[in-house]
């Protein structure tokens, strides 16, 4: 089983997002035993809040239930509980290195580039564009869910 963490800045937008769209892509294949999935902040801003309402109804909106989900931040000891740490986007990764220490053992990605168009996410906190953010963690929680199914390398 593999264990991925998804970092962004608050933990109410982008990384809920993903975490839970790569849990419900895995339950729909019927793969949800190869992976543990969560999701946390670089800030401690919106520490135990729920997901963000505009983000919680684009999952809704999916079928996708985020209940229960309350912000946390990234701790130093995340970085040997999980095998990957995906960011939306660079300033989460420099973030993160800064709570974890540096990635020694190159866990650190970038969502999107899982796919043929790599970058980050745009924070819809501040676009409000919370459609163009689904779209990208859709296509990114994609490929990395074929790539999980099919034993390949993250």
């Amino acid at each position: 089983m593999i264990k991925i963490l998804f970092i962004c800045h608050g933990n109410i937008c982008r990384s809920p997002m993903a975490e839970f769209c790569l849990k419900d892509l895995l339950a729909k294949a019927n793969a949800s035993s190869l992976a543990y999935i969560s999701s946390a902040a670089t800030s401690a801003e919106e520490l135990g809040n729920p997901v963000y309402p505009p983000a919680k109804r684009k999952l809704r909106e999916q079928g996708i239930d985020c209940a229960g989900k309350t912000a946390r931040q990234i701790t130093r000891s995340d970085y040997e509980k999980y095998d990957i740490i995906v960011a939306m986007e660079r300033c989460n990764l420099r973030n993160t290195e800064r709570i974890t220490g540096p990635d020694r053992d190159r866990k650190f990605r970038l969502l999107m580039d899982y796919t043929d168009t790599p970058g980050g996410v745009a924070d819809p906190w501040y676009t409000g564009d919370f459609d163009e953010a689904w779209r990208d963690i859709e296509k990114g929680c994609r490929a990395m869910a074929e790539r999980i199914i099919g034993g390949k390398k993250l």
